[in-house]
C-alpha cells in the first residue's frame, strides 16, 4: 500500500510540472490542453459477493487530471466509500452475544454498537472526450477507464467505548476487511462552459474489485472468510465539478 501512495503522489507531482508549459487560446472553437482539479459523488448498488454483506452506499472524493488538445484524459483519482447498511448485522459478533442478540459491556449492561461500510478506491484513471453534441470541441461524450486498489470493511463503533472486547485490535477480528486490484468503467458527458465558469461531469460508473479477505480467522466464527476469492460490484451514478487550471490569453491591444 506505501508503494501505491508513493506512485499516486509522484504522477500527481509530473501532471503539476507540465503546468508551466500551458498557453491559453479559446475553448469555445478550440481543442485545448488544460490541467484541472475535479471532485465527484457517486450513489452506487452493490453487486458480486459485495451484495451478500452491504446494501447501497455512497461514495465522495476527487483528484487531478490533465485533458489534451486530442481530448486524451489522464489523471489520479481517491474515493472514500461509505454506506449505513450492513446485511450480516445479526450473525456479526455472534460469539459475543445474548440470547436476545444483546452485546453487555463492562458495567454489565446492554452495550450499543453501530456497524458501518467503510473503504476507498485509489486509481488512476484515463479517457477520451468525443467531442458531439457539445457547444465547443473540448465537450461531449466522455468515456473513461481506471485501475487501482479498493478497499472496503464493516466499521464497529461503540457507544462510550465501554465493551472491552471490541476495544482496539480486537475490533478487527470482527471487520471483514477485504481488499485488491480493481477496475472501473464511466460512460457519461463532460461539459466546458464557452465562459470557463460551469464545468462539470455527470454518468454511468460500473467497479469490479478482486478483492481477498485480509482477515486470517474471523473471531466470530473462528474460520477464515467462506469467500477466499471475491468479486465485488459497484453500479451507479457519478457527478463531478471540474476546476480547470487556466492561464489568461493575454488582453489585445488596440493602435490606432
Amino acid at each position: 500500500m506505501k508503494h501505491l501512495k508513493i506512485v499516486f503522489f509522484l504522477l500527481t507531482v509530473s501532471l503539476f510540472g507540465f503546468l508551466k508549459s500551458f498557453g491559453q487560446t479559446d475553448i469555445a472553437d478550440t481543442t485545448i490542453h488544460v490541467p484541472m482539479f475535479f471532485f465527484s459523488y457517486s450513489y452506487q448498488v452493490p453487486g458480486g459477493d459485495l451484495a451478500d454483506r452491504f446494501g447501497n452506499n455512497s461514495s465522495a472524493g476527487g483528484g487531478f487530471q490533465w485533458k489534451t488538445n486530442t481530448n486524451w484524459i489522464f489523471g489520479v483519482e481517491l474515493n472514500y466509500i461509505f454506506g449505513t447498511e450492513i446485511k450480516i448485522e445479526d450473525e456479526l459478533m455472534g460469539n459475543l452475544r445474548t440470547g436476545s442478540g444483546q452485546i453487555i459491556d463492562q458495567a454489565g449492561n446492554f452495550g450499543i454498537v453501530n456497524n458501518y461500510e467503510r473503504g476507498y478506491f485509489a486509481s488512476f484513471k484515463f479517457g477520451k472526450v468525443i467531442p458531439v453534441l457539445s457547444p465547443n470541441p473540448n465537450s461531449g461524450i466522455l468515456l473513461t477507464g481506471s485501475i487501482g486498489y479498493l478497499q472496503h470493511k464493516i466499521r464497529i463503533e461503540v457507544t462510550d467505548n465501554n465493551i472491552p472486547q471490541l476495544q482496539d485490535d480486537y475490533k478487527r477480528g470482527y471487520d471483514r476487511l477485504a481488499g485488491g486490484i480493481t477496475l472501473s468503467q464511466f460512460v457519461g458527458y463532460i461539459f466546458f462552459s464557452n465562459s470557463k465558469l460551469a464545468n462539470f461531469y455527470g454518468g454511468f460508473e460500473f467497479t469490479e474489485a478482486f478483492a481477498k479477505p485480509k482477515r486470517k480467522v474471523n473471531f466470530d466464527t473462528l474460520l477464515p472468510d467462506p469467500v477466499s476469492k471475491r468479486f465485488d460490484l459497484f453500479m451507479g451514478i457519478r457527478l463531478g465539478w471540474m476546476i480547470p487550471l487556466m492561464r489568461r490569453m493575454p488582453e489585445k491591444v488596440y493602435y490606432y
